[in-house]
């Protein structure tokens, strides 16, 4: 079994001990921070999500799983580092109002920032109206990131992006959607300027928008 297959077992597992080790151990052996995240750390979670789904798993081992994403995240964060000092541009993200999950969120910002940009990073069980006052503190803010994953917040989601739309300098934002419970058709029926399914394609489309 390889190192990137031991990763993700660990993880899928909820097994926290193993983590930093394993990551470590890949790193050394020269796997990329971009290829333990794509090919382990992420899969793991999308798989135990589904087994969640199905009813072949519980809550316990669910956040057993997101305790060991959120440690390899902190192990890889300093790997991932932007090597080109220019901000590229300003970033708000946040879990939308009545979701508390914050793993894709966490994977997100990080990806954000190694490819160049500033991240204002809300937290989760974000607002309507904290949206708008960081969108108001933060005139320079180039791109807002909602993420959800449950079904019950997208309402949220939509009235967030309502409001965006309605604020002053509405044009010159862009707006990103993703996480477990929002789908690209969703995304367009309520007005997002992109939508993506992972962290990766996000911080990629999001320098799209600075061209």
């Amino acid at each position: 079994m390889s190192k990137l297959e031991e990763i993700r077992t660990v993880v899928e597992a909820g097994r926290l001990r193993y983590v930093e080790e394993l990551i470590r151990q890949a790193l050394t052996e020269g796997c990329s921070p971009s290829q333990i995240l794509e090919q382990a750390m992420v899969p793991a979670m999308r798989s135990a999500g589904e087994h969640y789904k199905n009813n072949e798993s519980d809550i316990p081992k669910i956040l057993a799983a997101a305790r060991c994403m959120r440690m390899g995240l902190d192990v890889l964060e300093p790997y991932i580092e932007n090597q080109d000092s220019q901000i590229l541009g300003k970033v708000i993200l946040g879990t939308v109002e009545g979701d508390l999950h914050d793993v894709g969120k966490n994977l997100v910002a990080i990806m954000f920032r190694s490819a160049g940009f500033q991240v204002i990073d809300l937290g989760v069980d974000v607002s309507e109206k904290q949206f708008l006052r960081a969108v108001k503190e933060n005139p320079d803010v180039s791109i807002v990131c909602l993420s959800s994953l449950l079904t019950t917040s997208m309402g949220a989601m939509r009235q967030v992006v309502r409001a965006l739309r309605e604020t002053k300098d509405h044009r010159m934002l862009k707006i990103m959607v993703g996480g477990g419970s929002v789908t690209r058709e969703f995304a367009d029926e309520i007005g997002a300027d992109a939508y993506s399914e992972t962290a990766v394609e996000a911080a990629e489309l999001a320098k799209t928008f600075l061209i």
